[in-house]
């Protein structure tokens, strides 16, 4: 296919068989065709080659385990056609260049015109206008064969015309006597020199020149818009060493590895399949997958993805995964069926092109008719007719749309956008309110200990938090685990202190646990009930702990009760042979670059809705770190789904953004549904978008690169259609020659594809931080804005939060000691610091509890 008229005449033959849609992208050159069974595929295939063009069916991803050994996958088959074309195309624009060169130079300059001149000019044009213009050719006498007409038609009748009329005029019209010469203008004459008809050799070998030269430059550009797939291709791996169980290693071809199988990773090979790693640990890049620039710490037990780049350890995995089922082979899946979409405005264009030719040719046969009806010089009357023909361009009309599509699905996915196709680019750019989810959205969604305050005169806390995590030790639930793990936290290149045994452990549910650390007695448990209970035996013998109220504990422990309860956060407190000594608060943390993400979101013009089924105290506690005014709490799915009717009912246009099965209705009832790429799979069904970046600020990413889609689009088509307004017009009235014509053509496809290519290149701009405006509400404690994640270790230190294990990691900031209460512009990071040069916010009550109030929100609430 060469135009849009191409892609309208295949999409009309499809849809004329019964139950029978198709759409046709001229950027890929694939059709996507919804049949009933009764049509079979090759009926199909059958329908495309009987409009002149070849057509197969692509071969379905089958389970590399499945593979013969040596098997040559579709697409090496497909580049190594790609490639012999281009050859081929590459050597004919060669000859037709050499040919035409010094016709074009004998013809625009009178100067270097010797004696039969001309004819020389005539014996090099002739090659050109039969070999080197013969695929189009060849395409306008399928067409003819057919009953159609395409930007090929228009080529090669304007080559022809150009060609007969020269023949004709240097062996009838005068043209070929010896001493002939020919001046050089832009603009076409009527008539030549002592009344002798010009020839227009120059024009015969131009248009084929500059037309075969777009189209060159023009296909290397759409393979550049395609470039998001070959570099996902070229992440997987070709070979893998799989280590057998009597531990010898083979390296075997990718298409021999097993789900089950064992293979090595050394440092710095990839991944080769999806899996779980068995043995080993190291940092795993993912930057290439998923768009996430920070190194992901893998060990034993983790989940790794294919395509990861190994940066630090061996690594001995167990493949769960492999050939079409990987992440990898999905991801590529999703932005080839996005390619293969279709804009609504590309259907506007092909409509348009659709009739383009046909009417191109009917002005031209009315050009000249009219010019040579009304006693004009016929050579100036099919000088203007050839120049009507080849300069109209339905090229840049079927190319306007798909080229920046491409260009920008394959931006998207490079940042770990991964969109449906290009009506979820659409809806992105259109959208203008943003419902979202907490837990697993905003929020990591696992539960981690944001702060620890110990009594004044107590045993500190490095050793409240070292008897708690080690009574927690035998504990199952997820506050015993998120403190055990918490407590094992170290610097980095120190080896943990182990904690010393628990004897005469008991839980209780509902309560807490109980247990006997270095002969004293440790208590973790609710400090909310109001009497203790009598004792009673528990598990291997321990009593039930006691359960005491807050009227009972000091008061710098019961104001950090107080305020943990007011941010929706689960507290208990550790208890010392009866004497409390700490309270630690838990919760699930805020997800870094939420607040920037929401910030940007805002920025953008979007308003930002919370719908959480968490309770009130922890959905406010997250909107209000994040600058969310609009909250949801309690909502349950039913909820969820009916809140995005009513913002529709209003005239909004609303995306979701959610993660688990419980907002699987609100995504697939919104106008866009996100899911986060770490969410359920019925989640990821549901959406029109999916964020492989652990990341909400990708979601602010993706709004701007729809929206800068969307203005490239409309500039390629004001280009588009504008050009052939403008050009058309001056070709009919004689004011634009054949040659003139040509190159204007060739360009104007050139333009658009190179707009187009601008996408590949674009870079998220984030939002600047407004100096002097406060980033969020001010906090207790007299903090403004949006606090740094801190918590507290062993000793009193500040530790920073947002780990998503639920073991409090994440990355170390340095925290500021200034104690700001006037609203100024905040940095949640060291990084947001440098950029703004803001100061990083640092706990301002003297109470020594240092609770991270971006981790501060969960409501899964202690239930011991």
């Amino acid at each position: 296919m060469t135009c849009a008229a191409c892609v309208g005449r295949v999409e009309k033959k499809l849809g004329r068989l019964e139950g029978v849609s198709a759409s046709v992208n001229l950027a890929t050159g694939k059709a996507r065709v919804s049949h009933p069974a009764a049509v079979t595929p090759a009926e199909l295939v059958a329908v495309v080659e009987g409009l002149g063009f070849t057509a197969r069916l692509p071969q379905p991803p089958a389970p590399r385990e499945d593979a013969p050994p040596g098997a040559a996958p579709e697409a090496a088959t497909e580049a190594d056609a790609s490639a012999r074309a281009e050859a081929s195309a590459r050597t004919r624009l060669l000859i037709t260049a050499l040919l035409s060169v010094p016709v074009l130079v004998l013809s625009m300059a009178p100067a270097l015109q010797f004696r039969n001149w001309q004819w020389l000019c005539f014996a090099l044009a002739t090659p050109v206008a039969v070999w080197g213009a013969w695929p189009f050719h060849d395409k306008a006498l399928r067409g003819l064969r057919h009953a159609a007409a395409t930007m090929d038609t228009l080529v090669s009748l304007g080559v022809l015309a150009s060609y007969f009329w020269s023949t004709y005029a240097l062996f009838l019209g005068g043209a070929g006597e010896p001493g002939m010469r020919m001046p050089f203008t832009l603009l076409p004459s009527g008539s030549g020199m002592n009344g002798t008809a010009d020839v227009y050799l120059e024009a015969v070998v131009a248009v084929p020149l500059f037309v075969l030269a777009g189209r060159t430059l023009e296909a290397r550009a759409r393979r550049g818009t395609g470039s998001a797939l070959r570099a996902l291709a070229s992440l997987a791996a070709k070979d893998v060493v799989v280590r057998g169980s009597d531990g010898a290693e083979r390296r075997v071809p990718i298409t021999q590895l097993r789900v089950g199988d064992r293979f090595v990773v050394r440092p710095g090979e990839r991944v080769a399949t999806d899996g779980v790693v068995v043995t080993g640990s190291s940092a795993l890049d993912l930057s290439l997958v998923t768009g996430e620039s920070a190194p992901v710490e893998a060990g034993p037990g983790a989940a790794v993805v294919g395509g990861a780049v190994n940066s630090g350890g061996l690594l001995e995995v167990r493949a769960t995964a492999v050939g079409a089922d990987t992440q990898l082979a999905r991801i590529a899946r999703l932005v080839e069926d996005a390619q293969a979409g279709k804009a609504r405005v590309q259907r506007l264009a092909d409509a348009v092109a659709g009739v383009f030719v046909p009417a191109v040719l009917a002005v031209a046969v009315t050009v000249l008719g009219f010019w040579l009806g009304a006693g004009a010089d016929p050579q100036a009357a099919i000088t203007s007719a050839v120049a009507v023909l080849v300069v109209a361009c339905p090229c840049a009309l079927g190319l306007a749309t798909p080229t920046a599509l491409l260009a920008a699905t394959g931006r998207g996915a490079g940042l770990g956008i991964l969109v449906s196709g290009p009506q979820a680019l659409e809806g992105l750019r259109r959208v203008d309110t943003v419902v979202l989810d907490k837990t697993g959205t905003l929020t990591t969604g696992s539960m981690a200990v944001t702060g620890v305050t110990a009594r004044a005169d107590g045993i500190g806390t490095e050793a409240a938090l070292r008897l708690a995590a080690a009574a927690e030790s035998g504990s199952e639930h997820p506050v015993g685990r998120a403190i055990h793990a918490y407590a094992l936290r170290t610097p980095a290149g120190e080896q943990a202190v182990p904690l010393p045994p628990v004897t005469d452990f008991g839980a209780t549910a509902g309560v807490g646990v109980t247990g006997r650390v270095e002969g004293r007695l440790v208590e973790v448990v609710r400090p909310d009930s109001a009497e203790p209970d009598p004792p009673r035996p528990g598990k291997r013998g321990a009593k039930r702990p006691a359960q005491p109220s807050e009227a009972d504990l000091p008061e710098a422990l019961a104001a950090a009760v107080r305020a943990a309860d007011k941010d929706g956060r689960t507290v208990v407190l550790v208890r010392v042979d009866g004497t409390p000594e700490a309270v630690v608060a838990l919760g699930d943390t805020v997800r870094p670059g939420s607040y920037r993400a929401v910030d940007h979101l805002k920025r953008l013009g979007l308003r930002p809705v919370l719908a959480t089924g968490d309770s009130a105290a922890a959905a406010h506690a997250v909107a209000g770190e994040l600058g969310i005014t609009e909250v949801h709490a309690r909502a349950t799915p039913e909820d969820k789904a009916e809140l995005v009717r009513t913002l529709r009912a209003r005239g909004h246009r609303v995306a979701v953004i959610g993660d688990g099965v419980n907002d699987t209705a609100a995504l697939a009832g919104a106008d866009l549904g996100i899911a986060m790429g770490s969410g359920t799979d019925a989640a990821i069904g549901a959406a029109d978008v999916t964020l492989v970046r652990e990341d909400m600020g990708a979601l602010a990413d993706a709004v701007r690169l729809a929206r800068r889609t969307s203005v490239t689009v409309r500039a390629n088509l004001v280009w588009a259609f504008g050009y052939n307004l403008v050009t058309v017009p001056l070709a009919v009235v004689g004011l634009l020659s054949p040659m003139v014509a040509a190159a204007a053509m060739s360009v104007s496809s050139l333009l658009v594809v190179g707009n187009s290519l601008r996408l590949r290149g674009w870079q998220p701009t984030p939002g600047r931080t407004s100096a002097g405006r406060g980033r969020g509400p001010v906090r207790p404690g007299g903090r403004a804005g949006a606090p740094a994640q801190r918590r507290v270790g062993p000793g009193g230190a500040g530790r920073p939060t947002g780990g998503p294990n639920g073991s409090g990691g994440g990355r170390r900031a340095e925290v500021s000691d200034r104690h700001d209460t006037d609203g100024a512009s905040r940095a949640t990071t060291p990084d947001d610091a440098a950029r703004t040069g803001a100061d990083l916010p640092s706990p301002a009550d003297g109470s020594g509890r240092t609770d991270g109030s971006a981790g501060a929100t969960s409501s899964r609430g202690d239930t011991r």
